[in-house]
């Protein structure tokens, strides 16, 4: 019989520090009763786990409800995937088959988006005619706030066919093609990232931005012109005070279709003159930028928005024209740098630059990372720099400590909290104080503990999972993130090998064990993406069922990573593999969770790496590898993998087992795209790093057979990661970009008086 619960433990079960307090314990349980009974129909002899979820789910809006409207009443009063063989496969995630308990749908607000027709040029200005419309309907789902009575909404949009759909098909009998439109107009918002290596998949995703941007900036511009919570009726018809009310974030270029989007409303609709629209729509936008990866940035040929969109077409025409009269002002006879500069991009298919387009419609231009920021001055935008030096600015990212520590690692936020008390979860550079508690041995096996802890409950998961024994003691080496090329998950595929080719060679000799896990997701039309996943399981299809390697060395491949699996992973791993070649990697946000949750850093000097390293101290991290210094020199030298490969022998045996089929004897010519691509067409440069790499993974090894020194720099890094929340990015953002000053203020519960 299990002991009863002590005081301290009951709270621990019931509220994960603050995140979910519960004030009154039997009101929740009368809730509860209440919706599985009268909301779900359900009683305890029939319910399902899924009908008590969404039992607990409802119990819970319940109390986030009245916050909810409260918080809405004070803006306005205050006026402010799966592997199969070793393949990806992609299957439909049909997430709302069973409903959304947390999402309230908005049908009253339901707004109408056009595409395709013409335009008519008439003596009140431009008409867009002859369109096809879908509808946009809205779903609010509520955002509560950490231990203030915020709750704040997010608003996604589902695509509906008017009702009047092609109604007239219906009635001379064509039934099926009728259906067939109606399912076409709803596949907007039917399929996430669709494939676009073909027409439709282009048209597809430009559908959804401009279906997401066009809903939305009619819903901001209801709600701006309304000055009362919940009215229709305009108030406001002067645009004057609009960028004083309203600040768009273009979150890369996806949303990018806003700048002309809101031209066409402020000069076609709301009948502003053109200097005035433009003023109000840049001092209003700003642009996020997050890759320099030149394939990553958005450009749409002319033909598809022709079709499409045709009058944002005609504007982006219009803002072109006038914005190379000011570069031309600027820097005359210069005309290489007006073809630089164009958003219209010339050649065999004309195509719109949509970076170009949010940098020239914007007020403010930032990356996520210093050495990112710089490096877009430097490079990609630098001719934009060169114009408006202004508006670049940095904004390095930052992860939510309540997810990232509190919900996913409450073990570890716990012997934190018993020493420096609970504040830091709402500031997180209060982490510093743990600086003092490097050499307190108590702390040091109290983080230890946790650390075990939490790999032993995600080696039971794996062992479930995937059905293979782990060695809880290893080293639990873990990269997840999307698979692509710049990430370098193939440099870590030959550090796996060359471990294993050493245990092979002496296999008596002492190795520390190390679980190599690797997880993320290929784009679906991305060949080589999906040929590095298929490596990586022949490789532990190899490596885990070699009898002479036993538990010394595994290898798995997470498959379908995703948040849920991430709150696991994250809490466990004792190394976190940030290796994209330096340059590349615009910030990264997994590079700072693993931080915060006691794992040490392998990488590069790429992304929040630098400003990580430099925040622990280089002596606290394990860095390796070119610079972007180096990268640069050796794309002026010329970078020959074939230098690399007749002199490194463990890096030749690596290759030549690849290529004879050793990794998939079935198949021996299986990765000849792989070795191809490293030898002869490799962008990234994954030879060049390979040996600073082996050698500094022999250092993180020699360092962990050291359990308390690996933990007294485990301790510095949590202590010194404080700079990555997102409460100070979200900061840095209101303050320097949007124009307002960020409120700590607790709104009064509804049951308190105001």
């Amino acid at each position: 019989m299990s002991l009863p619960l002590s005081d301290h433990e009951k709270r621990k079960q019931i509220s994960v520090r603050g995140l979910a307090g519960v004030e009154n314990v039997s009101e929740l349980k009368k809730n509860f009763n209440r919706h599985l009974h009268f909301t779900l129909v359900k009683d305890r002899n029939v319910a399902t786990p899924r009908d008590y979820y969404f039992a607990l789910a409802h119990t819970v809006r319940d109390h986030l409800v009245g916050r909810w409207i409260r918080t809405q009443q004070h803006y306005y009063e205050k006026d402010p995937k799966k592997i199969c063989g070793g393949w990806q496969m992609e299957e439909a995630d049909d997430w709302l088959r069973y409903g959304n308990p947390w999402e309230k749908a908005r049908p009253e607000f339901t707004l109408p988006v056009h595409f395709y027709g013409r335009v008519e040029h008439t003596g009140q200005g431009a008409k867009w005619v002859d369109t096809q419309v879908v509808l946009a309907m809205p779903y609010d789902t509520p955002v509560p706030g950490y231990r203030n009575n915020v709750v704040n909404t997010m608003r996604l949009w589902s695509a509906k066919a008017p009702n009047d759909f092609n109604l007239k098909d219906f009635n001379v009998g064509g039934y099926i093609q009728a259906v067939l439109d109606r399912n076409l107009a709803e596949n907007i918002s039917r399929v996430l990232y669709p494939n676009d290596n073909f027409f439709e998949g282009k048209e597809l995703r430009l559908k959804q931005e401009y279906f997401v941007v066009a809903a939305t900036l009619q819903d901001i511009i209801r709600r701006f012109k309304s000055s009362k919570f919940g009215s229709r009726d305009p108030v406001r018809t002067n645009f004057d005070a609009f960028p004083d009310k309203v600040a768009i974030q273009l979150n890369d270029t996806h949303p990018s279709l806003a700048i002309p989007e809101l031209m066409r409303i402020l000069v076609d609709l709301e009948r502003l003159d053109w200097d005035k629209a433009w003023e109000v729509t840049v001092k209003t936008c700003a642009y996020t930028n997050h890759t320099v990866l030149p394939e990553a940035l958005e450009r749409w040929p002319v033909h598809l928005l022709e079709t499409l969109l045709p009058r944002h077409l005609q504007i982006i025409y219009e803002i072109n024209q006038r914005f190379l009269n000011r570069v031309a002002a600027a820097f005359p006879g210069d005309v290489d740098r007006l073809r630089r500069m164009s958003l219209v991009e010339e050649g065999a298919v004309k195509r719109i630059n949509m970076a170009h387009l949010c940098i020239a419609g914007s007020h403010a231009v930032n990356g996520v990372a210093r050495i990112h920021s710089e490096i877009l001055k430097k490079t990609i935008f630098k001719d934009f720099y060169e114009l408006e030096p202004h508006k670049f600015q940095n904004k390095t990212n930052g992860i939510t400590p309540r997810r990232w520590l509190v919900l996913c690692n409450p073990g570890l936020a716990e012997v934190i909290a018993e020493r420096i008390g609970e504040e830091y979860i709402s500031d997180l550079d209060q982490l510093r104080k743990l600086l003092s508690y490097v050499d307190d041995e108590a702390f040091i096996r109290d983080v230890a503990k946790v650390k075990q802890e939490n790999k032993l409950k995600f080696s039971a998961y794996l062992e479930r999972e995937y059905k293979v024994h782990i060695n809880p003691n290893s080293l639990f080496d873990v990269q997840v993130k999307r698979i692509h090329e710049y990430k370098r998950q193939l440099l870590n595929c030959l550090h796996v090998i060359t471990l294993y080719n050493r245990i092979k060679k002496e296999p008596n000799k002492f190795v520390v064990p190390r679980t190599v896990m690797i997880g993320g997701k290929a784009a679906p039309g991305y060949h080589m993406a999906k040929m590095v996943i298929k490596l990586i399981t022949a490789i532990g299809d190899v490596v885990n069922h070699d009898p002479v390697v036993g538990d010394r060395l595994r290898v798995i491949f997470l498959e379908n990573y995703r948040v849920s699996l991430a709150e696991k992973v994250i809490p466990a791993a004792d190394l976190s593999e940030q290796i994209s070649t330096a340059g590349t990697e615009a910030s990264g946000t997994g590079n700072m969770k693993f931080m915060l949750n006691g794992a040490l850093t392998i990488g590069t000097m790429d992304g929040a790496n630098v400003e990580m390293a430099e925040e622990a101290g280089e002596e606290n991290f394990f860095i390796f590898g070119m610079r972007v210094e180096d990268v640069e020199r050796l794309d002026q030298r010329g970078y020959n993998a074939q230098e690399y490969y007749d002199r490194i022998p463990e890096l030749r045996q690596i290759i030549e087992q690849l290529s004879s089929g050793f990794f998939s004897p079935k198949q021996p010519d299986l990765f000849k795209d792989i070795v191809n691509m490293l030898m002869h067409h490799d962008r990234f440069k994954v030879f060049a790093d390979y040996e600073d790499y082996i050698k500094c993974q022999e250092k993180v090894s020699a360092l962990y057979k050291n359990p308390r020194e690996w933990t007294r720099m485990v301790i510095r890094n949590i202590a010194t990661s404080g700079k990555f929340s997102s409460d100070r990015t979200i900061t840095q953002y209101a303050r320097e970009i949007w124009g307002v000053e960020p409120s700590r203020q607790r709104l009064p519960a509804p049951d308190e008086k105001i």
